[in-house]
């Protein structure tokens, strides 16, 4: 008679939802900034061009966030988010073979749609894991912890593209952008295969027929509009930091560093954090990460020291996913279990639209007089309104104990 196999513990589950999150933000999105110089370069861009191609990705990753809902009440969450990540990889490899502007427009844009989908749905895995996970008053810590490994995966993706894309710039010279593209391409597919593998035994039944259902926007609306506010402040900062780092000449190993610090701080956060996430349930972390991030972001336009550089980086990434992990956090402490789906695709909207508008306007702001400086000032401003409207977020009166 067999045995049957232990059940994996809810970290190393949670560190397998995780890489959904390094392929949907970590490879598809913030490799971009990597990126953008060399493409820059070669491509003839604006600073606005640059911009709006993150803002076509944000667009895409939108109506992605529009659609899940629907998608999660009619398939279950682990499908989901897998094939989502599968489509990603492919659409990388994509971008290596554009042959123009527009092209790359329309893989950006579906990219951001795939995105979403893996983000999404992984996020709602992560909060059922949590949420069974934490059966007892002595096991609660580690709902908060689930969700801070779930997020902090994307570290895991920033610190793979920044140690591997500078090799494949160098490959191909000037187009070495396109070799770049095509390495992120093949991580994307073995994370997708080593999730499909170690999240087999994941519970995810499709939700309801509405998957909005029991969801009302106004008892978390000073959540959702700092959130708003968080995405439209922070992409400026991970759009255009390394291109600001080259324009100040910092050497190129450094740049690496800062960005693996960067990432490594993503990693850390979940340890960091996670009792903060699950002892509070109003605005009140929301209030404090926007806050760090517009500091972290003013840091690299006051000085261009290294230690400064890198102090802004450890503490950007330290935060900036966290943010997200908060507000599903808001979600599974204010909202009853049957409405977390439309709870997360809400805040995942609002955090797209913000970052619709970022890249685009501070990319426009950068192609003034005042450069790229100017455009991390409004990005630093728009995320220390955010830290004001995070707190008046108060709990949900009534709200089911998780």
């Amino acid at each position: 008679m067999s045995v049957p196999a232990p059940a994996p513990s809810p970290l190393w589950t949670a560190a397998a939802l995780a890489l959904g999150a390094a392929v949907a933000l970590g490879l598809a999105r913030f490799s971009y900034a990597l990126l953008l110089p060399p493409m820059r370069a070669d491509l003839g861009w604006s600073y606005l061009t640059a911009g709006a191609m993150n803002t076509v990705n944000a667009a895409g990753y939108l109506l992605g966030a529009l659609l899940a809902p629907r998608w999660l009440a009619r398939h279950d969450a682990r499908a989901l988010m897998l094939a989502g990540m599968f489509v990603t990889a492919l659409l990388l490899a994509l971008h290596g073979l554009a042959g123009s502007d527009a092209v790359l427009y329309a893989l950006r844009g579906v990219s951001g749609m795939a995105s979403a989908a893996a983000f999404v749905a992984g996020g709602l895995l992560a909060a059922r894991l949590g949420s069974a996970s934490a059966v007892t008053e002595s096991r609660r810590a580690s709902a908060g912890l689930v969700l801070g490994i779930y997020y902090g995966g994307v570290g895991s993706g920033i610190v793979v593209s920044a140690l591997l894309v500078p090799a494949w710039l160098a490959l191909g010279g000037a187009a070495g952008w396109r070799w770049a593209w095509g390495g992120l391409a093949v991580v994307a597919l073995l994370a997708t295969a080593l999730a499909l593998r170690a999240t087999r035994s994941v519970a995810s039944a499709p939700g309801a027929r509405s998957a909005h259902a029991g969801f009302e926007w106004r008892p978390l609306g000073f959540g959702l509009a700092a959130y708003l506010l968080f995405g439209f402040g922070y992409i400026g900062y991970m759009t255009f930091v390394i291109t600001l780092l080259r324009e100040q000449q910092l050497p190129a190993a450094q740049i690496v560093a800062f960005y693996v610090l960067l990432g490594a701080g993503v990693m850390a956060s979940s340890w960091l954090w996670a009792g903060l996430l699950q002892r509070h349930r109003g605005g009140g972390p929301l209030a404090l990460f926007n806050g760090l991030l517009a500091l972290a972001t003013l840091l690299p336009v006051l000085s261009a020291q290294p230690l400064v550089v890198f102090v802004s980086g450890a503490l950007f990434g330290g935060v900036f996913l966290s943010v997200v992990a908060s507000t599903t956090a808001l979600v599974r402490h204010n909202l009853p279990a049957a409405a977390w789906p439309g709870g997360i695709a809400a805040f995942t909207i609002v955090f797209a639209a913000g970052q619709i508008v970022g890249p685009s306007l501070v990319g426009w702001v950068a192609d003034g007089p005042g450069g790229l400086a100017h455009g991390f000032v409004v990005s630093a401003a728009v995320l220390a309104l955010g830290a004001l409207l995070a707190t008046l977020q108060r709990p949900v009166a009534g709200a089911p104990a998780h």
